[in-house]
């Protein structure tokens, strides 16, 4: 009995070995993931069927005196001698994992070909396997929470099939004490090498499951890192430098030989090996890139020929091409390059499959949050550009009031009007202005509505010498200012004063505010910019609006600060910094 364990355990180290490169097969992970369907079920039925008889290949015949014939069991065998497989093995492991219907076909495979090596016992021998394996998959259900059985649970199950063929054996062959002897010297030998490798094949099949855990794991928080890092060079407008930007990133993250950022017409940037004759601008010739762009899912070549290069020494042998969706539309390429193809690992795989998901959410969401950008932008510029009807009428009337009185002072008032409804009109295709431009318009403001309070109003306006290279939303200072005349100053009848004062200082241009009216009520102070207060008589909606502009153009720290002077009266103040870098489109609309 002790030689016959040896023996039995020394053939199923073999199998063993088949077994890790049966986990290693890509066919395998979707057994391992319960992804099951007629085809794949029976596919594995199959594989685990040939396993079987791999297993009983493998095993060792008795002949009826007991002898142990340690010749591998290839063609049909003697009548006096007893096949001794280890088929159970691989059937368990399939019902376990495939469920009955995998479990039942690998039995009804392997128990066939016991059945045509013939021998003592063949009829037990092939009815035990397809038994078993439906039993297996049966008792799989119990446990169908569990991606894979513990090893504890396996040896467990495992006692069982070899008893069942004791029984079998013992049930149909009663004539004689030999098969009584030969079940009473194998049995013991077969339940523990046959539930002992049942729970090492279970605990590989765990261990391949961890590694696939953890390079999965690896390579989702690579690129998710790196699509964090990749942000700041999504948010550019042009796409030259968001292609710099990534490919720059991607080669120092990643150990490629070469990346490659391309449109859908030509490479925008390259990045390694190869950047001599992958040039920028170079139309995109590879197939499989065109197939990328059609189907908008990644390609993997493995060939030299598929990259299309033409240059003969060109060391880049194998790439993976990875489509960048934006609203659902493919706008550019990315390619990793790769010396050789062995360099191609599933790790890579599943990195470049996560990158490409999180690089084409993040566009998704960054094109959303422009778009809506805009869209505010373009109302808050449209309502700021709206001229106030009671403004103009009074203006208007001012100024035919003054060419009877005062005809030069007319035409100043009407040159003013003029200038400040120039600028309003142009609010619509600009998102910042020179702080010249502002500076006028609130004079041509400041202007005309103190020569219609003349004698009750006086507006001071103090600004540096030197304001350009200096940016501003247009149309933020004079709402300010109407406010504090039309809110903060309409209970006051005489010496009403509002002040405007500009100071350059630690980079950074301060803009204040200031009135000597009554200021604003204590129970909308905290809200006051942060709401717009549209049913509110004191400037909610103004204010709230020009807050918006200069934290969505500029930033937090334009935020405005809104306070009630001890004195009397109000202050709102904001800074911007002096040196803004801006895009062309924006200064110039």
């Amino acid at each position: 009995m002790k030689d016959l364990t040896i023996i039995l355990f020394e053939r199923l180290g073999l199998l063993l070995v088949i077994a890790f490169v049966l986990t290693r097969t890509p066919g395998f992970k979707s057994l391992l993931y319960r992804e099951f369907s007629l085809k794949m079920s029976l596919v594995h039925a199959l594989v685990f069927g040939i396993f079987g008889i791999a297993s009983t290949v493998t095993g060792i015949m008795i002949s009826e005196q007991g002898e142990i014939i340690h010749a591998f069991v290839i063609f049909p065998v003697a009548d006096g001698q007893l096949i001794v497989s280890l088929s159970l093995v691989a059937i368990v492991i399939a019902g376990l994992l495939g469920g009955p219907i995998v479990g039942l076909g690998a039995g009804l495979i392997a128990g066939i070909h016991l059945m045509f090596l013939g021998g003592v016992g063949w009829l037990a021998n092939g009815m035990v396997n397809p038994l078993t394996g439906l039993l297996a998959g049966m008792t799989a259900r119990f446990f169908s929470n569990e991606r894979v059985i513990s090893p504890l649970k396996a040896l467990f199950i495992g006692v069982f099939p070899p008893v069942l063929q004791m029984q079998l054996l013992l049930i149909i062959y009663t004539t004689g004490d030999n098969m009584v002897d030969i079940v009473d010297r194998i049995g013991l030998p077969l339940v523990l090498s046959n539930s002992i490798a049942i729970a090492i094949f279970t605990t590989m099949i765990r261990v391949v499951m961890k590694e696939q855990e953890n390079e999965a794991a690896i390579a989702t928080k690579q690129a998710l890192t790196i699509a964090e890092e990749a942000l700041p060079f999504l948010k550019k407008d042009s796409n030259k430098d968001v292609a710099n930007g990534l490919a720059n990133l991607l080669y120092e993250r990643l150990e490629l030989a070469a990346v490659s950022v391309t449109n859908k017409q030509e490479v925008l940037a390259h990045k390694g090996l190869g950047d001599k004759h992958h040039l920028i601008g170079e139309s995109i010739k590879t197939p499989l890139a065109f197939k990328a762009i059609e189907t908008k899912k990644m390609q993997v070549t493995y060939l030299k020929t598929d990259i299309s290069c033409e240059e003969e020494k060109c060391p880049l042998e194998a790439a993976i091409i990875i489509p960048i969706t934006e609203a659902e539309e493919v706008t550019n390429l990315i390619t990793f390059y790769f010396r050789k193809s062995q360099h191609i690992t599933p790790v890579e795989l599943m990195l470049a499959e996560g990158l490409g998901q999180f690089i084409s959410n993040q566009l998704t969401v960054l094109t959303t949050e422009k778009l809506k950008a805009h869209i505010r932008d373009a109302e808050l510029r449209n309502l700021q550009a709206q001229i106030n009807p009671h403004f103009l009428f009074n203006t208007l009337q001012l100024i035919a009031s003054l060419f009877r009185e005062d005809p030069t002072t007319a035409r100043h008032i009407t040159l003013q009007l003029a200038n400040y409804m120039r600028f309003n009109l142009r609010l619509v295709s600009k998102s910042l202005v020179e702080l010249e431009k502002e500076c006028e318009h609130v004079q041509a403001y400041t202007s005309i509505i103190q020569e219609r309070f003349r004698g009750r109003l006086q507006i001071d306006f103090m600004m540096p010498d030197d304001v350009s290279g200096i940016f501003i939303p247009p149309s933020t200072i004079q709402p300010l200012v109407e406010n504090a005349v039309q809110h903060g100053l309409k209970n006051v009848t005489d010496q009403a004063k509002v002040e405007i004062k500009m100071v350059k200082a630690d980079g950074e241009l301060s803009v204040t505010v200031r009135d000597n009216g009554s200021g604003f009520p204590k129970h909308i102070l905290p809200l006051v910019s942060h709401t717009p207060l549209v049913d509110n008589q004191n400037g909610g909606t103004g204010i709230y609006n020009v807050n918006q502009r200069l934290v969505h153009l500029i930033g937090e720290s334009a935020r405005l600060h809104i306070r009630n002077l001890s004195s009397g009266g109000s202050e709102v103040r904001f800074s911007i910094p002096i040196a803004n870098q801006l895009e062309e489109g924006q200064v110039s609309g």
